[in-house]
């Protein structure tokens, strides 16, 4: 059965994470509060927890989810490098609405769906998720809503959606704004936005001045939360929390 817990109250939120970890630990779903909307969240390296999550959404694995962590350091561990521009973007942004796609490191025993070989990895800024997230290791995240409904900003619509296939929900109260991150693909020699979101592309080329934007997906094109348009073979789809 579902529990859900007010991270608003010291004693429930220090009792909502651990059993969030708990849940995660055992290969269950968790929904907690991010920077942007609510993400429904699995442990990264257990293969039938993803599969979970993407079942819970309604998904296919050709629309693996994302990664968010809690550290830099974390983010460096999922990543073959960090490249030309990722510790310049990490730097400026993070925690925060930058989700920024690298090469996975090879080494990794995971299963995220269809990556072909890339990983899509955020630091959110929020301190429930920053919490959970350093207990836990790198999660699998995305967007708290059944595919084709509306991005939750509540922990109460996200729970209307995904019912009894989440074991914990994290209330963190309402998001104020359900503008996604922008997601940036560091995987060529060019820096790519392959979605416009909560950073605008003037404040990316400050860090990175030389930066493709003509192909990005234009928030508003689709529910927020739900995945960039199709993208070229090297890279993936990638889904937001």
């Amino acid at each position: 059965m579902s529990s859900r817990y007010d991270c608003a109250d010291a004693q429930q939120k220090e009792a909502g994470l651990v059993a969030a970890v708990t849940a995660v630990q055992h290969g269950e779903l968790v929904v907690l509060p991010t920077d942007t909307v609510y993400g429904i969240g699995a442990d990264a390296f257990t293969p039938s927890a993803v599969a979970a999550l993407l079942a819970a959404k309604g998904r296919g694995r050709n629309v693996p989810p994302p990664v968010l962590v809690g550290s830099v350091r974390a983010a460096s561990a999922l990543t073959e490098s960090l490249g030309a521009f990722g510790q310049d973007l990490i730097d400026e942004f993070w925690p925060g609405p930058l989700t920024l796609v690298f090469r996975s490191s090879p080494t990794l025993a995971w299963d995220l769906g269809e990556t072909r070989g890339t990983v899509a990895v955020r630091m959110p800024l929020h301190p429930v998720a920053l919490d959970l997230l350093r207990r836990t290791g790198p999660m699998a995240v995305s967007s708290a809503n059944k595919h084709g409904q509306p991005s939750a900003t509540t922990a109460a619509s996200a729970q209307e959606q995904l019912g009894e296939s989440v074991s914990v929900y994290l209330d963190g109260g309402p998001c104020t704004d359900n503008v996604p991150s922008t997601i940036v693909d560091l995987t060529g020699s060019v820096p790519r936005v392959l979605r416009a979101g909560v950073i605008a592309a003037d404040q990316l080329r400050k860090v990175v001045p030389l930066i493709d934007i003509d192909q990005a997906d234009i928030v508003g094109q689709q529910p927020a939360g739900e995945s960039a348009p199709q993208q070229p073979a090297d890279t993936p789809e990638t889904p937001e929390s």
